[in-house]
C-alpha cells in the first residue's frame, strides 16, 4: 500500500556549472538533430527532383537566365548549415547559463520558485512471526511469578495481557 503526501519544495539556486554541462549536451544533441534533419530533408527533395523543377520554373518566368544553377552549390549550403548549428549551439548554451545566473539573482530577492510535489512512500504490510507474538523476548525479567515487559516493549502481550486478536482495554 502506498501513502502519498503533498510536499512543498522551493528552488532557490541553480548551479551555473551544472546548467552549463546539461545545456551543452542538450543543445548539442538538438543541433546535431537539426543538421541530420536538414541533410535528410534535402536528399528527399533532391530525389523528388524538386530543385530542378524550381530552377525550370524560375527560367520560365524569367527570374534567372537559362543555364543558371541556383541549387548547384549544395556543399557550401551544408557547410553554412553546420557552421550555423555550431553557432546556435554555443549561443543557446550561453543563454541557458545566463538564464541560470539571472534566476539566482532574482531568487535572492523574490525567494525562489515554489513547486508542490507528491511524495509517495511504500508501506509494506509485514506480518509478525508467530514466535515473536506468542512468546516474550528474552530480555524480560520474571518478577514474583509474572512477566513485565520493559517500557519500550509495552505493546507486546505478556502472560497477564490479552493475546493477539483481542482488543486491549
Amino acid at each position: 500500500m502506498a501513502t502519498v503526501r503533498r510536499v512543498r519544495r522551493i528552488i532557490r539556486k541553480i548551479d551555473p556549472w551544472t546548467a552549463l554541462k546539461v545545456s551543452a549536451v542538450v543543445w548539442a544533441v538538438l543541433a546535431l538533430a537539426m543538421v541530420l534533419g536538414g541533410v535528410i530533408f534535402w536528399s528527399v527533395l533532391e530525389r523528388a527532383g524538386l530543385p530542378q523543377r524550381i530552377t525550370d520554373f524560375m527560367v520560365e518566368i524569367t527570374l534567372i537566365d537559362e543555364g543558371a544553377q541556383p541549387f548547384a552549390n549544395v556543399e557550401q549550403f551544408f557547410r553554412v548549415m553546420i557552421f550555423g548549428s555550431v553557432v546556435w549551439w554555443v549561443t543557446m548554451t550561453g543563454a541557458t547559463v545566463a538564464g541560470a545566473i539571472v534566476y539566482n539573482l532574482v531568487s535572492d530577492v523574490v525567494g525562489g520558485l515554489e513547486v508542490v510535489v507528491l511524495e509517495e512512500t511504500l508501506n509494506p504490510v509485514v506480518a509478525a512471526a508467530p514466535s515473536q507474538v506468542l512468546h516474550p523476548p528474552t530480555d524480560y525479567k520474571p518478577g514474583n511469578g509474572s512477566v513485565t515487559p520493559p517500557q519500550d516493549h509495552a505493546d507486546i502481550p505478556t502472560e497477564e495481557s490479552p493475546r493477539v486478536g483481542t482488543p486491549r482495554p
